[in-house]
């Protein structure tokens, strides 16, 4: 049982940064942020939860059936990951590249301490063993303040996993199997790393975030590893027995030329290829939802509409369904992860062929991030502009993809590549 709380708030902005400042102290942190962006089908502004009363740990074998026992014996919130390699869970895959990082394959905890913030409220909740503490941790975080930091990085060098020559090699062996009939469509991802790093993940994050100030913001703390994603990308939500999945594909840089920002918006959402590659997810994304729907219940809500970012103009799409009351939250993720966005059409073949050709285990890339609530509702996001941090390692990594079909142009998705990634190194090699 939970002790709730709801405190109007005179500087809600000031408050949630000292709220993530004060929650640094503990070793499981979960931060949602929508970043004040417009969005529909949103329940709150941001989420904190902090500080573990029980949690799971695993690698993919049976996880999810290990997470469905999990969440249905916890009975409560739950916040945490799935990493891309769960699919080997679902289908009879491998993941054998490289792991620099060394993450669990699925991450979930029941907070002792949550905090719900919308609009200029915030709604406390916290088990009621710890209660007692609740007064005293709001005077704490009213009072918290940033510790002076060091420089965020020692010395980043950032390496490429797959250089650009074999990148075009890659490519090109990808569309081979379109050609051929294989696959229609693959999405392929690169590695960027550094190693003997050291950075501030809570500063990295909040650079990140303001350069882009995407609706499906997080920060994971896990003891000495973090996930800091500054994600556009919706994945799934449950909203009772209404299902929402909004796949994104295709991507255009923005210009601060107005007029040619403009164009560029109205040349994404007239792009053949673009609108192709999107199409496609779609179909697929109907597929997988179809395996819990509702007969007859499998909506395209939205078709190929153009959403503004600080950075990019993303093409979106928004798919809809309806389940039976009694269909445990768990399977409809296990039906349709990995998401379709990350990797490709017919997805078993796509991720195959995606594990032949990149270099490293993506983990938490393009996996996702979000929550069960006690009812199970669930939100999650599509885990890509992101930041993977091992502090024990002194590991930094960010990964990039793009969706390969029979149009693509090796040098054109290289360089699609380079626009996403572009964030990511900024923060990295910024000094203070």
């Amino acid at each position: 049982m939970r002790t709730k709380q709801i405190h109007n708030l005179e500087n809600n902005q000031q408050f949630k940064e000292k709220a993530l400042i004060w929650s640094q102290q503990f070793d499981d942190v979960v931060w949602l942020d929508s970043s004040n962006y417009a969005q529909n089908y949103s329940n709150y502004d941001a989420v904190l939860a902090v500080d573990a009363f029980t949690s799971i740990q695993t690698d993919f074998q049976d996880s999810f059936e290990k997470l469905k026992d999990y969440q249905s014996r916890a009975n409560d919130w739950i916040f945490g990951y799935l990493t891309y390699d769960l699919k080997n869970d679902v289908e009879a895959l491998k993941s054998k590249n490289y792991d620099g990082l060394g993450f669990p394959d699925l991450y979930f905890f029941q907070p002792k301490k949550l905090f719900f913030f919308k609009d200029n409220q915030v709604e406390i909740q916290y088990l009621n063993c710890v209660d007692d503490e609740l007064e005293a941790d709001l005077k704490a975080i009213h009072t918290s303040e940033e510790k002076s930091i060091e420089n965020l990085t020692e010395d980043v060098k950032i390496k490429l996993r797959i250089h650009k020559d074999d990148y075009f090699e890659k490519v090109n062996t990808m569309l081979d199997f379109i050609h051929r009939g294989d696959i229609y469509e693959a999405n392929f991802c690169q590695e960027f790393y550094a190693e003997n790093t050291a950075i501030n993940p809570l500063e990295t994050y909040r650079r990140l975030n303001a350069i882009s100030k995407p609706p499906f913001a997080s920060f994971i703390k896990m003891t000495d590893k973090y996930v800091l994603c500054a994600s556009p990308e919706r994945y799934l939500k449950k909203e009772g027995t209404h299902i929402i999945s909004q796949p994104i594909k295709g991507t255009a840089k923005r210009s601060k030329n107005e007029e040619k920002d403009a164009q560029l918006k109205i040349d994404l959402s007239e792009d053949k290829k673009e609108r192709s590659e999107n199409i496609m997810i779609v179909d697929l994304v109907r597929n997988d939802l179809s395996k819990t729907a509702i007969k007859g219940s499998v909506q395209v809500e939205e078709l190929c509409k153009i959403y503004t970012f600080d950075q990019v103009h993303q093409m979106i799409s928004t798919v809809t369904s309806k389940v039976e009351s009694t269909t445990h939250p768990v399977d409809i993720i296990k039906s349709t992860f990995p998401m379709g966005s990350m990797t490709g059409a017919p997805k078993i073949s796509a991720m195959k062929i995606i594990e032949k050709l990149e270099e490293t285990k993506r983990g938490v890339y393009s996996g996702a991030i979000g929550y069960f609530s006690p009812t199970g509702d669930f939100d999650f996001n599509v885990v890509i502009r992101s930041i993977l941090y091992n502090q024990t390692k002194r590991y930094v990594s960010y990964s990039v993809g793009g969706a390969i079909t029979a149009k693509s142009n090796p040098l054109q998705e290289y360089e699609e590549c380079l626009v996403k990634a572009k964030a990511m190194r900024t923060v990295l090699e910024k000094r203070n």
